[in-house]
């Protein structure tokens, strides 16, 4: 792979290439850093079977720097890191075997995480994707590419499994799979909660990341406040409520009790909903636990469907892997269901 990615890193830069790493724990796409005589880059490979429309995704990425470079308006304020054109000025690259690639600016001294390790970098994380849905909150999200329909839309997937499901052949559940087709059968009359709220008029869509997990916002090594959030290919029109909600899973996951920390979860929502009082209104606030409650099933869904089918979505390094992670994403799922009226709690305390 590292072979094939020098020759794709000569069609971004004519200068010497010193470097090539693996970069970060991605399920998608194919990252590498690269170090050339005067500038690093990231060089990533598109995964078209996620991504069926490469030219898409760029398209998003520039209008989304044009648009933060134009609402942004302090020194410091979030990086929406650019892409860089091919040496013949394309944005993307396509090699010989049809596959995408394309090159980002790296944004240096800064670093991922897979955890939060004190009070300041969970007050970061809420600022940060607060920050971000202000810096896109008033844009069109007509002139936006909808790069993955479907995306977060739990009743979807729903419907999804079942057709998978009933095109296995008779199929013989071990206990963890039974496990996970329970809890799917018993939390499926809350699936429809935010689509309908959004058909009812009751929430509208905005701009959003669509994957803001922790370790896709980056931190400077020095002041370790977040200056950037990465992995934009899944920005799109949406509910704010799948951003927040899927963070606070990302963060609040206690490993390996698959449990929700609450104090974290507070810190968080305190710090975003100080960003994003501006625009919430008070169905906003109305639906955030359910969307809380909500993102973890729908991964947990995801994953089990994609262990059903063998594997074809996420990359996994075992057979089982995907089953396993269904099964953590759906204990998650149970364990914010317990704490419903301490997360309410919070969510209007922070609203007052």
């Amino acid at each position: 792979m590292k072979t094939l990615a020098l020759h794709v890193c000569k069609q971004f830069t004519s200068e010497s290439i010193s470097e090539i790493t693996a970069l970060g724990n991605g399920l998608i796409n194919d990252t590498f850093l690269v170090k050339a005589e005067t500038a690093i880059f990231v060089l990533q490979r598109i995964n078209t079977q996620v991504f069926p429309k490469p030219d898409q995704i760029m398209e998003n990425l520039r209008l989304l720097n044009e648009q933060s470079k134009k609402k942004s308006n302090k020194s410091g304020d979030l990086i929406i890191p650019d892409f860089i054109r091919t040496l013949d000025q394309q944005a993307c690259y396509l090699d010989e075997c049809g596959r995408y690639w394309r090159a980002l600016a790296f944004v240096e001294n800064t670093i991922t995480k897979e955890q939060i390790s004190h009070q300041k970098e969970a007050e970061q994380v809420g600022f940060a994707l607060g920050r971000f849905h202000c810096l896109l909150s008033d844009v069109d999200i007509a002139l936006f590419h909808d790069t993955l329909p479907g995306f977060h839309i739990t009743p979807e997937y729903y419907l999804h499994y079942q057709t998978v499901e009933k095109q296995l052949p008779e199929p013989k559940y071990s206990i963890k799979s039974q496990q996970c087709k329970d809890f799917i059968t018993n939390f499926h009359p809350k699936i429809n909660v935010l689509e309908d709220a959004k058909n009812k008029g009751l929430l509208v869509q905005r701009m959003i990341h669509g994957d803001p997990k922790l370790n896709n916002f980056l931190f400077d090594k020095d002041s370790n406040k977040i200056v950037s959030l990465i992995d934009l290919d899944t920005v799109k029109p949406g509910l704010v409520h799948y951003d927040i909600a899927d963070c606070l899973r990302s963060c609040c996951h206690k490993v390996p009790e698959n449990t929700f920390d609450i104090g974290l979860c507070k810190i968080i929502l305190n710090s975003y909903l100080q960003q994003t009082s501006a625009f919430f209104t008070e169905h906003d606030y109305d639906f955030l636990y359910p969307a809380i409650e909500l993102i973890p099933f729908e991964l947990g869904l995801r994953f089990f469907t994609d262990y059903l089918q063998g594997n074809r979505y996420f990359k996994v390094d075992s057979k089982e892997q995907n089953l396993d992670r269904a099964l953590a994403q759906f204990q998650l799922c149970d364990n914010i269901g317990k704490q419903e009226q301490e997360i309410r709690q919070l969510i209007y305390g922070a609203s007052c």
